[in-house]
């Protein structure tokens, strides 16, 4: 995803426009009963208003699943806060792209939706950078959410010290899907492979069985950058990872340089065609039983739920990416609280319900996510997510995402993924690595 920088040239363009239209701006927005951009929450807020704006959520989860949870989040709140009026602003396609593009305009022009759905952790830099969102601690972030979250959301939440989001979901990216027929019939046992480097003798040997090693798409480059962040961290450990995102890449040359080669020596066990396959046709080679092995998001596992012949733990499985078993590495969805935001007293209560066990409990099992909150109860998840919340509970470590921008700020990100664009082009790990030192320069 193309992201453009607040500090670019299009922000200087809108500089002039606000220096002359701010005023009106704002004065329009106070009208409408939203704050001018005061320093902190305590100005603003009124615990018991006359009467609530209605709550515009900016959201790109319009279709399947995602449609679904959003739907189950709204209707939750409007149960507990009756007087306060739901007004979703969705932006489908470009995979959120569409809705960063939109919201960021807002947000510069000082006209943003009450919330938006958002990536946490380094991806909200760009707006922190600028000073574009509120500190949330105290109003929503309270004793009992802090215990209840663990390290890696709740540091995700505060990527400059401030509490700026609230995350409402977790998708685990540190799994190893898995065919259980195909394994067996290749003689492979997946709980035993203790290293992604083991993982090549085992896709050797069921390439020799006759199935494809890896499924995997190399059509678009975030998936192979996600692959390679799982390989750094089992073969090398968070320490390695946390070098690499911290941007001291020389530091951790033979660490990086190693599980570059590692993953070129993956591809060699990729279907033919992974260079013409979305993520979830790849993952069709694990429904059709063609393939042995296929790393993904959680989000996998609603294509082999929605098939009526495979059964978890029967048809397929998982284990954590090899070397990552007591990690948890993250991707999360998260909501902010925009300065000139045009409904204060609903948009806090809003927030302090996105981050509530209840609100939880009713997005997360239609999203096929797991709350970041560890007291939500289970008994309306999948086995499969009951599965990954006991494991996220037993974590030790939380790692952020550098594919989905957690890890790294957006400009970052970018190149990053820029050089994992030609990686699976020239599978070159001299270039690559390069490009990778240049990313964070």
């Amino acid at each position: 995803m193309v992201r453009n920088n607040f500090n670019g040239g299009e922000t200087s363009r809108r500089a002039v426009l606000q220096a002359t239209g701010a005023a009106g701006i704002v004065a329009m927005a106070g009208c409408l009963g939203g704050d001018d951009g005061a320093e902190s929450l305590d100005e603003l807020l009124d615990e018991d208003p006359d009467e609530f704006e209605a709550v515009e959520i900016g959201h790109w989860w319009t279709a399947g699943g995602e449609e679904e949870a959003f739907n189950a989040l709204v209707e939750g709140f409007e149960n507990e806060y009756s007087d306060i009026s739901v007004d979703p602003s969705p932006s489908p396609g470009g995979a959120g792209s569409a809705l960063e593009a939109d919201v960021r305009n807002r947000v510069v022009d000082q006209n943003p939706p009450s919330t938006f759905q958002v990536w946490p952790g380094q991806a909200l830099t760009d707006y922190t950078d600028e000073d574009l969102l509120y500190d949330i601690e105290g109003h929503v972030w309270d004793d009992d959410m802090k215990e209840a979250y663990l390290d890696g959301p709740m540091e995700a939440a505060r990527p400059d010290g401030d509490f700026v989001a609230v995350p409402i979901n977790i998708h685990r990216l540190n799994n190893l899907f898995y065919n259980v027929d195909v394994v067996e019939d290749a003689g492979v046992d997946p709980e035993s492979i203790g290293s992604p480097s083991d993982l090549v003798d085992a896709m050797e040997t069921v390439d020799e069985a006759g199935y494809v090693g890896m499924a995997q798409q190399t059509q678009s480059a975030w998936s192979t950058l996600q692959l390679w962040a799982q390989v750094l961290l089992g073969e090398y450990g968070v320490d390695a990872y946390d070098s690499f995102i911290a941007g001291d890449v020389e530091a951790v040359e033979s660490e990086v340089r190693d599980t570059l080669e590692i993953v070129v020596d993956y591809s060699d066990y990729f279907n033919e065609d992974a260079s013409s396959q979305s993520w979830d046709e790849a993952n069709g080679y694990i429904n059709r039983g063609e393939a042995a092995f296929f790393h993904q998001g959680d989000w996998a596992a609603g294509e082999y739920e929605a098939d009526d012949d495979l059964e978890y733990g029967d048809d397929w499985a998982l284990v954590p990416f090899p070397g990552t078993d007591g990690m948890y590495a993250l991707n999360m969805d998260s909501f902010v609280f925009p300065k000139h935001n045009p409904s204060p007293n609903a948009t806090v209560r809003f927030l302090r319900y996105a981050g509530s066990a209840d609100a939880q409990e009713r997005f997360n099992p239609a999203k096929g996510s797991i709350p970041p909150r560890t007291d939500v109860p289970d008994d309306a998840f999948t086995p499969f997510l009951q599965d990954q919340m006991a494991d996220f509970e037993e974590s030790s470590e939380q790692p952020p995402s550098i594919a989905h921008g957690l890890a790294v700020a957006p400009g970052i990100q970018t190149n990053v993924e820029g050089a994992f664009a030609n990686f699976i082009d020239n599978w070159d790990v001299d270039e690559t690595y390069q490009e990778l030192v240049d990313s964070f320069e």
